[in-house]
């Protein structure tokens, strides 16, 4: 198999296209079979006049063979033999307009027809970062980055080596070559090795006069002057790339490499096809199958160990500007990690890149739970355990193929998130409420009390801030329901939202606080802080768990009782599910009009008895009278949500609570309604809103208060 060597420099001019020429000519000069190509296409013609070659077709010809007859017999008609110095030579293109004929995915192939036929295969790759040159660079065994001693060449470099570590090639795979040593008032060479972090493999005299000479003549310099320093070093480095086989990094076919079996995907294809399964692979899996596992586990062993992860304080990871930098020290140890310890390196860039994020996310993020973040069609993360993944994606629930390494990584997971914001989890707490730095809601269960390991619940916090109009536009309500809701807000009517879990109740509920007038000073509370408002004037309040003690925590109802310290203009409870619901009704009865919450339900007429059901819960003896006099003059409003078969979320009820009916019973009228009519092939719900043709009891308030309101947006729509 040829050792392929590429010859790099983002600078003109510093002498790559003269080195790679002689450097091909000295190894044919000790009895190597050589092959040099040409791929700067910014610059044609320069190695083939250095080299003597007249060359009638390129690489970009035989491409274009090569889509046409896969299978191609005579590759010789495409390579140019000189009759001096032993090199074969392929151009790229012969002119630069064929550039555009140069396929990067054609590039494996073109270099698998000529690994037997040559020991070292010499490639000018040109001075930028374009598909072409990663397509090369994938088939190296060495990268020589030539220097010059100046401080632009010196700067250059440091960047393609920046690069080059950015793209996960490891330095072990680059040496520099300095060209031009030892000319007058250059930097010395000690002083380019403290500034660059690789090895000077190296040093290339400056003989001006001899290198016109010889590229005059269309000869290389170290057979055109064989005795002089030039050639002298160029031999120095042949004797080194023949007789030190650990410059060079092996390629490894990753055919070879072990799969585990993915979901029949277009993304599982194509990793399987790269020789890696699309998640991080199951550990009861037969490790001496699976290489793959193997090496990700030493490697995330050893990246613990060297950089002492374990012992690194939490808070760091909810810090973005210190998780990024930790990550990015992360990345490079990983990146030459991975080619100690795969003891051969992998070729591929994109299966490269791959390896390492996955094993920086399990190391440094949340592991197999990071794309699933990241995809904005998911709404809903469900950890089972280490080995069952679901997310909620438009409105279905499905099983991922990601999994974690173990379960305690799971658990790992779950004290990276909850740690920096002061909450634990163990035996004696072992369930907690928390949430992630961009907003994302979690909950975490731990056994015992999991009897199938840790099992953690995303709900993912949406960045849009949805409107009514945006409601209206999903088909979410229609355009009467929202004029009613904001004469509602706009009249200071209290409101509570119900809803099933994933219903939409928090997305409502943000949208009808976009009506509530600038000028009023708006308090909100939650358990875990997710509600959106447009307006400045809103003071965010959020509860706190007990610490390690079992002190310091802080309820709902705790907060509640202050908030009615700080003059509130309106009240808005995240979730009513507790005793705090006898405080939210005694502040609508007593002077915070416009107050609104959401509460888990089944139906309208299940709030009432869920408000019932609360308020007992609260300590306070009341007969059941009593309790729901209260709701009935507390409440005015309740707007109800519901996730569809389908999917979809909609407002399939808005009701008024219209005060007592008799001595037990409250009055609960509806307004707007969802009639389902069916159900499509697709498995899409068919069905219409319609106002029931009641009139709300304070619809002349509306009007006294200025607010437009129509009669004819309650008129009953005809199916």
């Amino acid at each position: 198999m040829a050792k392929v060597i590429v010859i790099f420099s983002t600078k003109g001019g510093v002498g790559k296209t003269l080195i790679a020429a002689n450097l091909a000519a000295s190894l044919a000069k000790e009895g190597k079979r050589v092959c040099a190509i040409d791929l700067d296409t910014q610059v044609v013609g320069d190695m083939s006049h250095i080299l003597g070659v007249d060359p009638q077709v390129c690489m970009a010809d035989l491409m274009s063979f090569l889509k046409k007859q896969p299978q191609l017999t005579k590759k010789q008609n495409f390579i140019v033999k000189s009759k001096f110095n032993g090199v074969d030579f392929i151009a790229g293109v012969l002119k630069p307009q064929q550039s555009g004929y140069l396929y990067p995915e054609k590039i494996p192939e073109v270099f698998s027809l000529l690994d037997k036929d040559y020991d070292y295969i010499i490639v000018d790759a040109g001075k930028s970062f374009s598909d072409l040159f990663l397509a090369v660079l994938n088939q190296a065994n060495l990268i020589l980055l030539i220097v010059t001693p100046d401080a632009l060449s010196i700067y250059q470099t440091k960047w393609a080596l920046d690069t080059l570590q950015f793209l996960h090639f490891p330095l072990n795979m680059i040496q520099l070559l300095l060209n031009r040593a030892e000319s007058l008032s250059s930097i010395s060479w000690q002083e380019i090795r403290v500034h660059l972090p690789v090895e000077i493999i190296e040093k290339i005299p400056s003989e001006g006069r001899l290198v016109n000479q010889a590229v005059n003549q269309g000869i290389p310099v170290v057979i055109d002057s064989p005795r002089s320093r030039i050639a002298s070093a160029f031999s120095g480095l042949t004797n080194t790339l023949i007789s030190n086989k650990s410059v060079f990094v092996e390629r490894r076919n990753i055919d070879q490499l072990k799969l585990k079996k993915e979901p029949d995907s277009k993304a599982a294809q194509f990793w399987e096809g790269q020789g890696l399964g699309e998640t991080v692979l199951d550990p009861d899996v037969n490790e001496d199958k699976d290489e793959i596992l193997i090496l990700k586990r030493r490697i995330h062993s050893r990246l613990l160990e060297s950089m002492n992860i374990k012992k690194i304080d939490l808070k760091v990871f909810s810090d973005h500007k210190k998780g990024e930098e930790l990550k990015k020290k992360a990345e490079v140890v990983v990146s030459n990690l991975l080619l100690e310890e795969a003891g051969s390196f992998i070729p591929s860039q994109e299966v490269r890149r791959k390896l390492i994020k996955e094993i920086l996310d399990e190391a440094l993020g949340l592991g197999a739970i990071e794309d699933l973040l990241a995809d904005p069609d998911v709404t809903d993360i469900m950890v089972n355990n280490k080995d069952e993944v679901y997310v909620e994606r438009f409105g279905k629930l499905e099983l991922t193929s990601k999994k974690f390494i173990s379960n305690e990584q799971v658990r790992t997971i779950i004290e990276r998130i909850i740690a920096p914001i002061g909450r634990r989890i163990d035996e004696s707490v072992p369930m907690v409420d928390a949430r992630l730095n961009d907003g994302s809601r979690v909950n975490a269960i731990i056994p015992p009390l999991s009897l199938t390991g840790p099992t953690l619940t995303i709900r993912k916090f949406r960045k849009e801030r949805y409107k009514t109009s945006d409601l209206i536009n999903f088909g979410a309500l229609t355009q009467g329901m929202a004029d009613f809701i904001r004469a509602c807000v706009l009249c200071r009517k209290n409101m509570i939202v119900s809803g099933g879990t994933g219903s939409g109740k928090t997305t409502v509920l943000n949208a009808l606080s976009e009506y509530i007038p600038e000028g009023e000073r708006i308090v909100t509370l939650e358990d875990a802080a997710e509600l959106k408002l447009n307006q400045r004037h809103w003071v965010r309040l959020e509860s706190r768990p007990p610490n390690i003690e079992g002190k310091g925590g802080l309820t709902i109802r705790d907060l509640f009782r202050n908030t009615l310290r700080m003059r509130p203009d309106r009240i808005i409870v995240g979730e009513c599910r507790g005793t705090e619901s006898l405080d939210m009704l005694q502040a609508m009865n007593t002077g915070h009009d416009g107050s609104m919450t959401t509460i888990h339900a089944n139906s309208t007429a299940d709030v009432l008895s869920r408000l019932d059901s609360m308020i007992l819960m609260s300590g306070i003896e009341l007969p059941a009278r009593a309790i729901r006099e209260m709701v009935s003059s507390a409440v005015d409003i309740i707007v109800h949500t519901a996730r569809l078969s389908d999917g979809s979320r909609k407002v399939l009820c808005v009701s008024e609570v219209a005060g007592m009916q008799d001595e037990m019973h409250i009055n609960l009228n509806d307004i707007f309604i969802f009639k389902q009519t069916g159900v499509d092939a697709q498995g899409k719900v068919l069905g219409y809103f319609t106002p029931t043709g009641y009139k709300p009891t304070f619809v002349n308030e509306i009007r006294v208060r200025g607010i437009a309101i129509s009669d004819d947006i309650f008129k009953p729509v005809k199916s």
